[in-house]
C-alpha cells in the first residue's frame, strides 16, 4: 500500500496530514506522488509521519516502498512457497491484511495481482471460508490473453504433435482460469 492509499484508507487529505505532521506540503505530495521515495526522506520526515497516521516507522517504510518485480515464474514460486510454510489460513490472513491484490493492482503489475488473488480465492474455497468482497471490482477483469507455465510453453514450441496447452487449460485451476491464467499444480514446490 502506498502512502496515497493509507490516507485514503484514514480518510485524510494530504493537506491535512502535512499540517498535523509538521511536514512541507509539497515534500509529503511528493511522496505521495511517487517522485520522493521515501528512503530517501529524513528520518524527521519518516518519524513525524509516523506519528500523525499512528503507524511505526517500519510500517510506513514497509507500505511505501515499492517491491522489486521478478520474473513471472519466480513470483508464482514464491506464493506457492509461502502457502506451503505458512499453511492455507496463514497465508491468507496475512495477504489479506497486507492487501497484496492492491498493491499490485495499483502497480499495474496485473499478473501478480491476478495471481495472488487467484490464490486467496482458491484456498478460501478449499478452505470453505467466504470470499474477500473488496476485491469484487478485480474479479471482473482478466488477462486478455491465457498465461501459460513456462513448462508448457515450452513443450509446445518442441512438439506441435502434443495438444499440451488445451490439455492444461482442461486441468486448470478454476479460480485461476478465472483470470486467464493456466494453473494446475500450486501444491507441487519443493
Amino acid at each position: 500500500m502506498m502512502l496515497e492509499q493509507i490516507l485514503k484508507q484514514k480518510q485524510i487529505s494530504v493537506y491535512k496530514c502535512a499540517k498535523q505532521s509538521n511536514i512541507p506540503y509539497t515534500t509529503l505530495l511528493e511522496i505521495v506522488k511517487g517522485k520522493t521515495n521515501i528512503l530517501n526522506c529524513s528520518v524527521q520526515t519518516v518519524y513525524r509521519l509516523s506519528g500523525t497516521l499512528d503507524m511505526s516507522i517500519e510500517e510506513i517504510i514497509k507500505s511505501c516502498t515499492v517491491p522489486k518485480r521478478v520474473a513471472f515464474e519466480t513470483f508464482k514460486s514464491q506464493i506457492c512457497h509461502m502457502v506451503k510454510n505458512k499453511g492455507d489460513i496463514d497465508f491468507i490472513i496475512d495477504t489479506l491484511n497486507d492487501d497484496d491484490v492492491n498493491k499490485y493492482w495499483h502497480l499495474k503489475w496485473y499478473p501478480e495481482a491476478f495471481y495472488t488473488l487467484a490464490m486467496v480465492d482458491y484456498l478460501s474455497n478449499e478452505n470453505e471460508l467466504p470470499l474477500a468482497d473488496r476485491y469484487n471490482e478485480i474479479r471482473k477483469c482478466r488477462l486478455e490473453e491465457p498465461l501459460y507455465p513456462r513448462d508448457i510453453v515450452l513443450a509446445a514450441n518442441l512438439s506441435d504433435k502434443l495438444d499440451i496447452r488445451r490439455q492444461s487449460l482442461e486441468e486448470a485451476i478454476p479460480e485461476f482460469m478465472r483470470f486467464n491464467i493456466v494453473e494446475s499444480g500450486v501444491r507441487d514446490v519443493f
